[in-house]
């Protein structure tokens, strides 16, 4: 019986590994969960290895989502589509989306739209206007924007 319980102790020398992996940057439980893997440790000292790190506080998704929504916004321009997303596809709790998207700044994203449907116009070689105003949208809509937002700020471009 000892040995069993043994097994299901958590190796120090891990922990240690993983409050690094966390405190290097901001992780959500996936992250922690994938990193855990090659190291075939039995799901329950994974799964307590992973409570641990959020008791400590080293994992918090609210947190997560907050950083990971403004940096993908504000460092690779992407929309709250894309962002959303990507949220979803970590297993973020949806709260904690729609919280990391709130914190974007109506105003500021809107700006982050114009520029870069104005720096993309700039770019595509298409005569005709309808087909360019097409190509804009969908670029903008690729890139997470929604698309009657796309659409609003192509309208009141010209």
């Amino acid at each position: 019986m000892a040995h069993k319980e043994h097994s299901h102790e958590i190796p120090e020398w891990v922990m240690v590994k993983m409050r690094q992996y966390c405190a290097f940057q901001e992780r959500c439980i996936t992250d922690v969960r994938t990193k855990l893997k090659p190291y075939h440790l039995q799901e329950e000292v994974a799964e307590s290895i992973v409570s641990k790190l959020i008791k400590e506080d080293f994992l918090n998704e609210e947190r997560y989502a907050r950083i990971f929504a403004g940096g993908k916004f504000r460092i690779n321009k992407w929309g709250k589509n894309k962002i959303y997303s990507a949220l979803l596809q970590n297993g973020i709790p949806e709260l904690f989306i729609l919280e990391g998207l709130n914190d974007i700044e109506q105003e500021e994203y809107l700006a982050t739209l114009r520029t870069l449907i104005s720096k993309k116009s700039t770019e595509i070689k298409e005569k005709d206007y309808n087909r360019k105003i097409g190509k804009l949208a969908n670029f903008a809509i690729g890139r997470g924007f929604e698309p009657n937002l796309v659409w609003d700020v192509l309208k009141y471009r010209e």
